[in-house]
């Protein structure tokens, strides 16, 4: 399921301030509200921060019942990012395997590489992947 002009080597980056509501308090809630975390970037976050910049990078090569899933994540987050400062994603794509997609990703903030890994995304067509969960539900 190859995409017309889809070619390894694609590149696109990203920036995006880190407020509070992507910060590590703010997904304690959630989870432990009981907990004091820093008010630094989530790990979470950076991780769906990564998986939009892919997701866009994408977005003009699908057709129009095609998305991508995230299918795999080989992240580390090697330093922390304060609430106000900005952060960039990098994403190259480095593999094409029928459907399956690989990009290497660097993040980056205003002073230091943040983070770094691979990413993968499988194209679905979205009505069969909405039709196999909509069986899902009913079971």
């Amino acid at each position: 399921m190859m995409l017309p002009g889809l070619k390894i080597g694609l590149r696109h980056s990203e920036t995006l301030t880190v407020g509070e509501a992507l910060s590590v308090p703010a997904q304690a809630k959630y989870f432990d509200p009981h907990t004091d975390m820093p008010p630094v970037f989530a790990t979470a976050q950076m991780i769906a921060f990564v998986e939009w910049t892919c997701v866009h990078a994408l977005a003009p090569y699908l057709g129009p019942d095609q998305r991508t899933v995230g299918t795999r994540v080989e992240m580390t987050h090697t330093a922390a990012t304060p609430i106000g400062m900005t952060v960039t994603a990098e994403v190259e794509l480095v593999e094409i395997r029928d459907r399956t997609l690989r990009f290497k990703v660097a993040c980056r903030d205003e002073k230091d590489r943040v983070g770094d890994g691979f990413h993968e995304r499988t194209i679905v067509d979205n009505a069969r992947f909405m039709a196999r969960l909509a069986r899902k539900q009913a079971r």
